[in-house]
């Protein structure tokens, strides 16, 4: 059946209204608003898929007001899920998030061996495929690139720390972020996102996360956190910058001389001219410091979201040394530009005092 909510929007943004009835695809039984999805997708037929993954298809429905996107679990996914009370009271609360930079979910349906997800359907392609396509690689220049690694600090920031449970991602990739016409960022895919639970004790998971963005102690502890999804949005914040996935990277971050033998402007993306101005040129030194810092092998060094995202709007010093001339070494170690020293209720390692150079 079909959640019924009655969140607040931020902005002013209106209740979605289907038939011109308001909240009337949320009602209890919801079976007008299934017969009108039926009826818009011809059963979902693959002419109205868009995209397909291992457990799910989403289909684009147009609804008699309003375009939505439907994310469709394949039966085998859709029948563990239904029986997961867990799940269904995380996306309850999934459908109160209201921030910019995150895909709008309205609501979901379970019927037997039917379950979708109904989303805000947005004109875009992913991060993934954008950055993967020349021709349009290059028209994410500098800037646009920095507001992008800006705009996905916000939205992680707002899940973990602005809502009333904290919301776990889980799946933070380049493939789930959505670029529309206007090159703004829509966080996507919350299929596998959870509350954390405080105490700890419902944290535990299985691999949700596409491979190649998940944390390294997943593999031993089984318990997501908070700095799981901080460790993803390091990964992507570098491909961002790079192009590229940052694999080889990741697999020398335990050798120092790696680092101090390569130069930032040497691991930026080619297909575009080398960052000329100041302010583009600082921005990119400062997100690059930070997605090391997301990265730290030991996540109650990684710094919060909430900190990741004050310091992009935080006013930055100047560089102490020549664009050219820093090394990814000094990155890591946070040698140049600036520090920050967190607050006691921002850090999660052993000493609350700790200096995070960013």
């Amino acid at each position: 059946m079909f959640l019924k909510h009655r969140a607040k929007s931020e902005g002013g943004d209106p209740s979605p209204t289907i038939n011109g009835d308001a909240f009337s695809i949320w009602n209890s039984d919801g079976r007008a608003a299934y017969k009108d999805i039926i009826k818009a997708t011809n059963n979902f037929s693959a002419k109205y898929c868009t995209a397909s993954s291992g457990y799910a298809n989403v289909y684009r429905a147009e609804l008699p007001n309003r375009v939505v996107a439907l994310k469709k679990f394949h039966p085998g996914k859709a029948e563990e899920l239904a029986f997961d009370e867990s799940f269904k009271n995380d996306l309850k609360a999934l459908t109160e998030i209201r921030h910019r930079n995150i895909e709008r979910i309205y609501g979901f349906c379970m019927h037997g061996q039917c379950m979708f997800l109904i989303y805000q359907y947005i004109e875009s392609r992913s991060l993934f495929c954008v950055l993967r396509n020349d021709v349009e690689a290059v028209e994410l220049d500098w800037l646009k690139r920095v507001d992008i690694i800006k705009s996905m600090s916000h939205a992680l920031s707002y899940l973990h720390h602005d809502c009333i449970s904290p919301i776990l991602h889980r799946d933070f990739s380049s493939k789930n972020i959505l670029l529309n016409l206007e090159l703004e960022v829509f966080v996507s895919n919350f299929g596998n996102a959870r509350l954390l639970d405080p105490t700890g004790s419902s944290n535990y998971t299985i691999h949700a996360s596409t491979h190649g963005y998940i944390a390294p102690e997943l593999a031993y502890t089984m318990v997501v956190t908070e700095k799981c999804d901080v460790y993803s949005f390091g990964v992507v914040a570098l491909e961002v910058l790079m192009g590229r996935h940052p694999g080889e990277l990741l697999t020398l971050s335990s050798s120092p001389s790696f680092f101090q033998n390569v130069m930032l402007n040497a691991i930026l993306d080619t297909r575009l001219s080398p960052p000329r101005s100041k302010n583009v040129i600082q921005s990119i030194v400062v997100a690059t410091r930070l997605a090391f810092a997301c990265l730290h092998v030991n996540p109650e060094f990684r710094p919060t979201m909430r900190l990741v995202s004050q310091q992009f709007v935080g006013r930055q010093r100047p560089l102490l040394k020549p664009f050219q001339a820093i090394s990814l070494l000094e990155l890591v170690n946070g040698e140049s530009q600036q520090k920050v020293t967190c607050h006691p209720n921002e850090y999660h390692g052993s000493s609350p005092n700790e200096i995070l150079d960013v």
